[in-house]
């Protein structure tokens, strides 16, 4: 599966564009805030119906425009395949593919995987659970559309019994009405809480060769799920921090307050872990995810790197370019030197200034 093309018109702040990119290594090189970043985010929005950021639609939507569009080409099992996305700034978008609208993204997810590394992922180590959280849930809910459907589910669930909460200050005869919320919450979340465990274990095969080489055999990683509530305890649970829950306005329990730990040997290094040591941890995390996508998948992932060469020192620069291999991958830079430097293959180069792109060769 390569990415072929790439059509943007009203998108952030490119009012037309139109680029078609080789089926190896392409770089989008230039200065900061010229819009590289912007092409990386509508191909992730062609793949997720989401920005990497989490950007609302609107914000998405070029200053002074009411809608943008995107148009994706893939080739996929030898057929060219499309996918339109039409963004609006007072309504939900617009999806259709192959020219046929569809009503549920998760008749998108999958078509096209697709793997972000961004600075940002670098700490995502040490930063706290949500951002742990998020990664598990935007690699998850590209691979297993189960797990898309239940973590919408529990979603609204969440918002619906926060909101019940809050409502009972003014309405305390509606108490009894959350044995209704809690059931669903038992039900949806327990179900994300075994995807989460069994995607730990299958991290876990493939990670812990990964990071040994790209720590030179020093150390040796394990990712250790930590749910918020065991599957046997959870409506329990739920029962014992009902007049917290009451109290605090919101639902204490459940895998909305998940973490993951990451081990070196008996170290968390979430806590105690040098930044070189989360760092190289990051980058394991991210190697791992895609040896999982192809795993699971059958397919190799488009890999999009945002900037994060000037993040990495050499040894790991060089771990990382070596390993893209046969991925097709789309690397935004602001020079061209590290690559130069580590001789590295590039198939295609564009510029990119102030919204426009212009290929170098």
């Amino acid at each position: 599966m390569i990415i072929k093309s790439l059509e943007l018109s009203g998108f952030r702040n490119y009012e037309l564009l139109d680029l078609s990119f080789d089926k190896g290594t392409n770089i989008l090189y230039g200065d900061n805030a010229q819009g590289k970043t912007n092409i990386l985010e509508a191909i992730f929005v062609s793949a997720t119906t989401k920005s990497h950021k989490g950007s609302k639609d609107k914000d998405m939507i070029g200053f002074g425009k009411e809608e943008a569009h995107i148009r994706t080409y893939l080739e996929k099992d030898e057929l060219e395949r499309r996918v339109d996305m039409h963004l609006r700034s007072s309504r939900s978008k617009g999806i259709a593919i192959d020219g046929q609208k569809i009503k549920k993204a998760s008749e998108l997810l999958g078509l096209l995987n697709v793997v972000f590394f961004s600075p940002e992922d670098l700490n995502i180590i040490k930063n706290g659970p949500s951002e742990r959280r998020r990664f598990v849930n935007m690699e998850l809910c590209q691979l297993d559309g189960f797990y898309l459907y239940n973590l919408n589910h529990y979603n609204k669930i969440i918002n619906q019994r926060n909101k019940l909460l809050k409502d009972l200050s003014f309405h305390p005869e509606l108490e009894e009405t959350l044995n209704i919320w809690d059931i669903q919450l038992v039900s949806y979340g327990a179900k994300i809480i075994e995807r989460r465990k069994l995607f730990a274990d299958q991290l876990n095969e493939i990670i812990y060769e990964i990071h040994k080489k790209l720590s030179g055999g020093k150390e040796e990683m394990k990712i250790v799920y930590e749910p918020d509530t065991e599957l046997s305890d959870f409506e329990e649970k739920c029962r014992r921090n009902r007049e917290k829950d009451i109290h605090l306005k919101q639902t204490t329990t459940g895998p909305h307050r998940d973490d993951f730990c990451f081990l070196c040997g008996d170290i968390d290094i979430r806590k105690f872990g040098s930044q070189g040591q989360q760092r190289t941890a990051a980058l394991s995390l991210k190697l791992s995810e895609i040896e999982l996508v192809k795993k699971i998948s059958g397919e190799t992932p488009l890999l999009l790197l945002d900037d994060v060469l000037s993040e990495l020192d050499s040894s790991r620069q060089n771990y990382l370019l070596n390993s893209i291999g046969e991925i097709q991958t789309i690397i935004t830079c602001t020079g061209l030197d590290e690559f130069i430097n580590n001789r590295f293959t590039i198939d295609k180069i564009f510029k990119v200034v102030n919204g426009t792109v212009k290929g170098e060769n």
